[in-house]
């Protein structure tokens, strides 16, 4: 695949106003995809734009506007609002384009710009490729005329949509009437529109992460730290504690007891609920390389299939698009349920085990454990530069570490696509030998590395 200037495994993304995530950048990014769009035909366009709370949201949403308004594009603003709710609007007012400003659970000193097509899909490599074609042209070229200078209108209602959109998903002969409910939103996009929802629905709400100022965007709060949510739980005696993300395209949960629900088992508490009900369609659930050879067991011993893909919600979708599959994510919390949203919604999937919860009378903490995880063991190590994972070293001790697992579990050694990281896992029967081998790789990738 031809390399990328600018775009990542998940659109542009780094530290703000520190290259690529400037305002520079950001105002060459709507100028290369304005351009595609007008190139197309002669009618008006319309990009619509959405955020979380980082303070940088401010220098980047401006320069995405000039960009896309000097070409003749027309925006519509939603202010904070959830990636997936982005996505949805994307589609449900027939605009061009989409873009979320967002560096989704990274914390608030990095942002990111992540870009929906008309069908509120991701765009694919070969479009990125086609808008970064554009971007380091001169900034004098390919300019509207002035009476064709696009306009801008803040759509202040955005939130509201989103909100019914989602409770929508909710089965309507359902209530969360008797449940507690803590929902940390992470100081992040979701902060207003979560525990509105819920509380909509019937629940007792308690709101944890909805005071961002800025710079506490998943500080000590959020799903990459449930800690919040399950001291919030313990205090208030909740049902169940839900944990967002940033931008709330992934979560979290936890039982009664505080006790952590990672993604794959949620997937499976879905999975399992779906296939009964007769609504889980492709006969499986879609994954990436990095979830539990436990969720495989699982899904195998009730006939179901776990297709695996390389990491990243967007080649889960490609892959669920394919397959004609309905349900699919990752370990981290992104889950997506194609019957309703394009893209992961940590909300909505909340709901759907919210709705297993009521439909069987059961507590969080009976279906929380669907399976035995197999033991794996993950460790990042950080690199400043070269290519560790070409190493001979590197490249003979993971060959001798899948030799040691003899088929009976797996190794994965990846560069992150948004750190600069190397994300080691190893998962096996046997918890001892795979704490070693993860150990023996780190090692020789930090030398490697140095």
């Amino acid at each position: 695949m031809t390399k990328r200037s600018y775009f990542g495994t998940d659109g542009i993304r780094g530290q703000a106003n520190k290259y690529p995530m400037t305002a520079e950048v950001a105002l060459r990014a709507g100028l290369a995809a304005g351009k595609l769009f007008r190139s197309r035909d002669d009618r008006r366009h319309l990009v619509v734009i959405g955020k979380d709370t980082r303070l940088s949201g401010y220098m980047i949403e401006p320069a995405l506007v000039a960009g896309f308004t000097s070409v003749g594009m027309d925006v519509r603003l939603f202010g904070p609002l959830p990636t997936p709710a982005v996505a949805m609007m994307t589609r449900s007012m027939r605009a061009d384009l989409g873009v979320m400003i967002s560096a989704s659970h990274n914390n608030f000193a990095d942002n990111g710009i992540k870009l929906f097509g008309p069908d509120g899909y991701k765009l694919s490599d070969q479009q990125e490729l086609a808008i970064e074609s554009h971007m380091d042209e001169g900034l004098q070229e390919g300019l509207a005329e002035p009476r064709e200078l696009g306009r801008v209108l803040r759509v202040d209602d955005s939130q509201a949509r989103y909100v019914e959109i989602a409770k929508a998903t909710f089965p309507r002969s359902m209530s969360l009437a008797g449940l507690r409910v803590v929902i940390d939103c992470a100081n992040g996009a979701a902060y207003r529109v979560a525990p509105v929802a819920l509380f909509e629905l019937g629940a007792e709400v308690i709101p944890v992460g909805v005071s961002p100022n800025g710079t506490n965007i998943n500080e000590e709060c959020g799903s990459t730290h449930p800690a919040a949510m399950q001291k919030a739980v313990k205090e208030y005696r909740a049902d169940i504690g839900i944990a967002l993300d940033g931008d709330a395209d992934r979560l979290v949960i936890c039982d009664e007891n505080g006790r952590v629900v990672d993604g794959d088992q949620i997937m499976a508490i879905i999975a399992a609920a779906w296939a009964a009900d007769g609504r889980l369609k492709g006969g499986g659930v879609v994954a990436t390389v990095m979830s539990n050879l436990g969720l495989e067991r699982f899904l195998t011993g009730k006939g179901l299939t776990l297709e695996r893909t390389g990491v990243g919600d967007r080649y889960v979708v490609e892959r669920m698009r394919e397959g004609g599959f309905n349900l699919g994510g990752e370990q981290s919390g992104h889950v997506v349920l194609r019957d309703f949203s394009t893209t992961g919604d940590g909300l909505i999937a909340a709901m759907q085990v919210l709705a297993v919860m009521v439909k069987s009378g059961k507590r969080m903490s009976e279906l929380a454990r669907q399976f035995e995880p197999v033991p794996q063991k993950l460790e990042n190590v950080r690199f400043s530069g070269g290519k560790p994972l070409e190493s001979d070293k590197v490249i003979a001790v993971i060959a001798n570490a899948e030799e040691k697992l003899n088929g009976s579990g797996r190794v994965l050694v990846r560069a992150s696509g948004t750190e600069p990281l190397i994300r080691i896992m190893a998962e096996g029967d046997d918890e001892k030998l795979v704490a070693q081998l993860v150990k023996e790789i780190a090692g020789a990738v930090k030398l490697a590395a140095a």
